[in-house]
């Protein structure tokens, strides 16, 4: 059999295979160089071979690698007092191994919270179309999309499914079932799709006037990505959650997982409600607080904020060069990328043949989100390529959505 035969047949991966990073690039075994402009989907957050996270992690294994959560873990005590602090309005962590976890953890705890109250019809969960809360059969159904959903047996009761327009009339929904309100402050999968501070805001005091509690994934658009740690911080305390689930960036590459919620609510998830064997362990406790204390520093989130500004420039100027290929910019901070008129897929794969590693999203989105260290130059390598695959764009079908 050909290598890759005893493998699910769950990706489709394209013939290049890398072997090392450094910074912004990935190299082949053949020294073929690319510019990485996806970070392993907005993981790598620190790019490749960060000496500091490197040498963190080493440190450790010559320590212990692995406790199970039968025994005190340090770290994480270190961890979760290090994101209370930076949060402000959270209470308690849950430490996971991904995203998908992570969400699970959070709708876990709402619905427990509104049982421990006495509210035991309380359990339904409004969700967007265009989200992606992860590949579990939980998360599935929290997104419920067709697409992931079919072959999968019957949809799982207590998910109530809005066009993500109607976050603008939410109050329209709520009622004394509605457990909780789960989406992405800028939607990844979908397309790329900030919502507005003053509509968090909104939505934020309509959660609480009807005592649902509101859940933000971050597990995307969190860990800096869009200039502060958390995207929902623009709002500038006005829309804090009650529960948030975080992943992704926050492990720089090492499988990094948390839910984090109000002490109140978080209480109610007492021995025996929750659990994780690899959740947390040393290894990744010390991944998250190099990954940590290198976002906190100072000047490095004003730099995301001034690379992206510049990216965003940028790629506005290749809209207005390109008309008949680019539509819209989309996203926030480093987490962008352009509605096209051809079909995204086709210049993704271009992009590659060139040397730039991209993402697509919904909606058409040829999608970014490279490496929070990235400057100035590697945007201009990047849009020198893009502008080249434009050109070649210029000549495919249109996109028929």
């Amino acid at each position: 059999m050909a290598q890759g035969d005893h493998l699910y047949d769950c990706y489709a991966p394209p013939a290049q295979e890398f072997v090392r990073g450094e910074g912004a690039y990935l190299f082949t075994e053949d020294g073929d160089k690319y510019l990485d402009f996806i970070a392993g989907i907005a993981v790598s957050g620190l790019g490749h071979g960060n000496e500091t996270l490197i040498n963190a992690v080493k440190d450790q294994a010559d320590k212990l690698w692995h406790l199970s959560n039968m025994f005190r873990i340090q770290g994480q005590y270190e961890l979760a007092d290090r994101y209370c602090d930076a949060l402000g309005w959270a209470g308690k962590v849950f430490f996971t191994n991904s995203g998908a976890e992570a969400v699970e953890c959070a709708m876990k705890t709402a619905r427990r919270y509104h049982y421990d109250q006495g509210d035991t019809e309380r359990y339904e969960i409004i969700t967007f179309t265009g989200a992606f809360h992860g590949r579990t059969f939980g998360t599935i159904n929290a997104g419920g999309n067709p697409k992931y959903l079919k072959g999968f047996g019957p949809a799982i009761p207590g998910f109530t499914h809005l066009d993500f327009s109607e976050l603008e009339n939410l109050e329209n929904h709520l009622s004394d079932k509605t457990a909780a309100v789960l989406f992405e402050p800028v939607q990844g999968e979908g397309g790329l799709r900030p919502v507005p501070i003053d509509l968090l805001k909104k939505v934020r005091q309509q959660c609480s006037d009807n005592g649902t509690l509101l859940i933000y994934d971050e597990v995307q658009c969190g860990a800096g990505r869009t200039g502060k740690l958390f995207a929902h911080q623009w709002a500038d305390g006005g829309a804090d959650p009650d529960i948030m689930a975080s992943a992704k960036g926050i492990g720089g590459g090492f499988p990094l997982g948390a839910c984090i919620a109000r002490e109140e609510i978080a209480s109610v998830m007492v021995p025996g409600t929750h659990g994780s064997t690899y959740g947390g362990n040393p290894m990744a406790m010390a991944a998250g607080k190099a990954v940590f204390d290198i976002m906190t520093e100072d000047g490095f989130l004003e730099n995301v904020v001034k690379t992206s500004n510049f990216l965003k420039q940028q790629f506005e100027s290749l809209k207005d060069e390109f008309p008949d290929v680019v539509d819209e910019i989309r996203g926030k901070g480093l987490l962008i990328g352009m509605r096209l008129k051809k079909p995204a897929l086709a210049v993704r794969k271009n992009a590659l043949s060139k040397g730039l590693l991209a993402g697509s999203a919904g909606d058409n989105v040829l999608r970014m989100a490279p490496p929070l260290i990235i400057n100035e130059d590697h945007v201009r390598e990047a849009v020198g390529i893009l502008r080249a695959c434009f050109k070649d764009a210029q000549s495919l079908d249109d996109f028929k959505g």
